[in-house]
């Protein structure tokens, strides 16, 4: 009678899973997108507190996918990460929007950029007219 499987053979079975299963934890869909954050112009971007959030159609996610910083008045970029809820799916209509506001709550400068696959997100604030 003949062995169906012997040890070598379920070794390299065992070997090839964990390397696949480490492949796919360190695969691009990553738990975060990276973001830059510049104003218009090239100016520096105004003292103020920055909200970043991920916008999609009807996405009960948004609320949790949140992300904040604080302006000095002094950079011309700002980078950060935007942590994603676990099981977050990337669809093509998603966008990061962000949101710059004065101490006071008041809206001075907004702006959005399309989600794209795996590349990291480049945002322009633009001045909010009232």
């Amino acid at each position: 009678m003949k062995r169906l499987a012997d040890r070598r053979g379920i070794l390299l079975g065992a070997a090839t899973a964990a390397v696949a299963f480490g492949a796919l934890a360190n695969s691009p869909h990553s738990s975060e997108i990276a973001i830059t954050i510049g104003f218009e112009g090239g100016e520096a971007i105004p003292k103020g507190r920055l909200a970043v959030y991920l916008e999609g159609p009807a996405d009960p996610q948004r609320m949790a996918a949140r992300a904040s910083a604080e302006s000095d008045g002094g950079s011309s970029k700002i980078r950060l990460a935007l942590p994603l809820p676990p099981g977050t799916r990337m669809s093509s209509r998603q966008q990061v929007v962000a949101e710059l506001q004065r101490a006071d709550g008041w809206l001075l400068a907004r702006g959005s950029a399309q989600v794209e696959d795996d590349l990291p997100v480049e945002i322009t604030l633009y001045t909010v007219m009232y």
